[in-house]
């Protein structure tokens, strides 16, 4: 059983940025021809389930892996796919839950179980009354029914309610810079709301997703899961992770050094030639 959000204002939100997206953006050809591949497969998650199943992250890792593999696409997207697939992997034998996740669980008529649960070392939650509590390896689409299981051994036909909140990090050009507690069914869109949304000279085109020294999303491909409206958990996003929304200075001045750094290697090229073809 989920918990019932305002879904008009997540709609609102979302709009706004497809739009921005959309209307500010043009996808360069290579993402283009790879948004018409998939537009001509099944698609890879059940967009009506805001927590992605064992059963769709292990479709989803199938089919990342083959197209890791697939000449199809450019290296720099085998290379997306590669490292998509180590997360998926990672997610389906460790489990979703990280050290500072927050569970609030509710037992219907049972209040001094009910509470806002922290995930410590090790992957354990203390439930109050009940006990210690393992979730390594656990999904956060399975830990309604996991913990349901667990309370019935103390409560007879125990409804449970649960809900998953992820710490992540959001920083750059957004209004309130900082940790956020977040449901894990929430949009990307609606995380940046949340942090005060996006500055004026914020750059959406280039927003990442940063795990450690990681780019674990960014370009085009986070692009089109905002605009097909992933949630944080369809996007692997764990506690710890990174949210960074770019100035357009910042952008203008990698492109900057990403255009001289090309002219200074078409030089070197054309100098070597040019010395082969006269000695």
């Amino acid at each position: 059983m989920r918990l019932r959000r305002q879904s008009a204002g997540r709609a609102a939100t979302l709009a706004t940025f497809m739009a921005i997206l959309l209307v500010g953006f043009a996808l360069p050809p290579e993402a283009q021809a790879q948004t018409r591949t998939q537009a001509q497969t099944p698609t890879e998650w059940d967009a009506a389930r805001e927590e992605m199943s064992r059963a769709e992250l292990e479709a989803l890792l199938a089919r990342l892996e083959t197209e890791a593999q697939s000449t199809a696409y450019s290296q720099r997207l085998r290379e997306q796919a590669s490292r998509s697939a180590d997360l998926v992997r990672a997610r389906l034998t460790d489990g979703d839950f990280q050290v500072g996740d927050r569970i609030v669980l509710m037992v219907q008529q049972q209040p001094e179980i009910s509470d806002t649960l922290t995930v410590r070392a090790g992957r354990v939650v203390s439930i109050p009354v009940v006990g210690d509590l393992s979730l390594a390896g656990v999904l956060r689409a399975e830990l309604n029914d996991y913990m349901q299981q667990h309370v019935s051994r103390y409560v007879r036909d125990p409804v449970v309610r649960t809900e998953t909140l992820i710490r992540v990090l959001v920083q750059g050009a957004v209004g309130r810079p900082g940790f956020y507690l977040v449901p894990a069914d929430r949009l990307m869109t609606d995380v940046l709301t949340i942090a005060g949304g996006p500055g004026g000279n914020a750059d959406l085109s280039d927003v990442r997703v940063e795990r450690g020294d990681q780019r674990i999303w960014e370009g085009e491909a986070l692009r089109t899961a905002i605009i097909q409206g992933r949630t944080l958990d369809h996007l692997n996003i764990q506690a710890g992770d990174r949210i960074f929304v770019p100035t357009s200075i910042e952008r203008s001045t990698w492109e900057i050094v990403r255009n001289v750094t090309g002219v200074v290697g078409t030089l070197a090229t054309l100098t070597y030639a040019l010395t082969r073809i006269f000695n």
